[in-house]
């Protein structure tokens, strides 16, 4: 009986953690970043917002922030927001097609303000995230999903071709040039699990299996259990010491997806990995005095970098969400009282910049790096709030 109530009491305090949350999406964050945010001068979305006036920052704009930006309003409008949801996607769809595409199909890595190329550069991590805002474009657009469902396999094909590992996965490089990275592919993963939702007979599922394996068999360390970044051409870890590197936040986020995939799969050792690289996170990155999680640790797991970044909250958040869905008793209300702690470390950076807006940096002193909110952040939160909204609607309902 004892712990039914303590259970029922950490569900109420998850439920009125995520009304708390979302309210603070609709309320305050949306009415900015979809006015705001939108650069009505050139078009596509600015890099970033100045704290005191909210004014766009006249700075290139990185190919990873515009599909960001586009997936950011779509889940928004899934979340109850009754913004201009389609006004927004149609409008950044166009506009980033038409500024990042290359004739070979694939993307660029940035461009000035006004849209010209600055910088025509490969880079892996973008196009996992062209690939992840397609498809999430084509549900808003759907008027346009045969188009963007051929752009989305066209540009898997040219990856394939010029960037497809002999083994497994992409190189970063053409010629190959170490080091090869685990984040790009964890980005991959994500979009290859949303396209094959939406396109059955596409080349998605066998994607996603492969990557998943991939992280599986290279990326985590067989002996310790945590994720790395970096790796040789041959996917063994990096010889010098870019190979020791494990971020926490990054062992959050495959977290998450290795219990997505593993659950569309039914595999349970994609779950027990995942438990692993959670309590890795939980208890070697999160920084004791600050109650955040930190920006990277070593293979033994002591500190690389104190810094902590407000990303690695909201993937604390969503791997805490994932877990609990797929836990009992003790270890599902240790789940529920992190989604709690993780959402509060969310919350400082919230609260110390005005309102709608976010600190980006916090160090290890406690005091945040002054800088504008940056709008790449905006994809992290809103994906972090809907997996925790979607969770909290199958708890019991939280008091008044």
């Amino acid at each position: 009986m004892a712990n039914e109530i303590h259970s029922a009491a950490a569900e109420t305090a998850v439920v009125k953690t995520a009304r708390k949350l979302l309210n603070w999406l609709i309320d305050d964050a949306l009415p900015v970043w979809s006015t705001k945010g939108a650069d009505r001068k050139y078009g596509g979305f600015y890099e970033a917002l100045e704290l005191q006036t909210s004014e766009g920052c006249q700075v290139p704009k990185r190919a990873r922030v515009q599909p960001r930006q586009i997936y950011g309003f779509i889940e928004a409008g899934r979340l109850g927001w009754n913004g201009p949801v389609r006004e927004l996607v149609a409008a950044g769809l166009d506009w980033y097609l038409e500024h990042y595409g290359l004739e070979d199909g694939l993307i660029a890595a940035a461009v000035a303000p006004d849209g010209a190329l600055i910088d025509g550069s490969f880079d892996l991590y973008n196009h996992s995230f062209a690939l992840f805002g397609m498809s999430q474009a084509a549900e808003v657009l759907p008027e346009r999903k045969t188009e963007l469902l051929a752009r989305s396999r066209d540009m898997l094909a040219m990856l394939r071709l010029q960037y497809g590992h002999a083994n497994s996965g992409f190189r970063e490089k053409n010629p190959d040039e170490a080091p090869l990275c685990s984040n790009p592919h964890m980005h991959m993963l994500e979009a290859a699990l949303a396209l094959e939702q939406i396109d059955a007979d596409g080349p998605w599922l066998a994607l996603s299996n492969e990557i998943a394996g991939l992280a599986m068999d290279c990326f985590i360390d067989p002996v310790s259990g945590g994720l790395r970044e970096f790796f040789d051409l041959d996917w063994s870890p990096m010889p010098d010491d870019r190979g020791r590197v494990m971020e926490p936040g990054h062992q959050f986020e495959w977290a998450w997806l290795l219990v997505k995939w593993g659950t569309l799969r039914s595999d349970a050792k994609a779950l027990q990995m995942a438990r692993r690289l959670y309590q890795i996170g939980e208890t070697r990155g999160i920084d004791t005095d600050r109650q955040v999680a930190i920006m990277a640790l070593n293979d033994d797991f002591s500190v690389r970098d104190p810094l902590a970044r407000l990303w690695g909250q909201t993937e604390w958040i969503k791997a805490a969400v994932a877990l609990a869905a797929h836990s009992t008793g003790i270890e599902r209300e240790a789940y529920l009282k992190d989604i709690v702690r993780s959402s509060d470390a969310l919350f400082l950076y919230f609260d110390a910049a005005p309102t709608g807006l976010w600190k980006d940096k916090l160090r290890q002193d406690g005091s945040f790096v002054d800088e504008p909110a940056p709008a790449s952040s905006f994809y992290h939160i809103v994906c972090a709030i809907a997996e925790l909204d979607r969770f909290a609607k199958t708890l019991v309902p939280a008091e008044n």
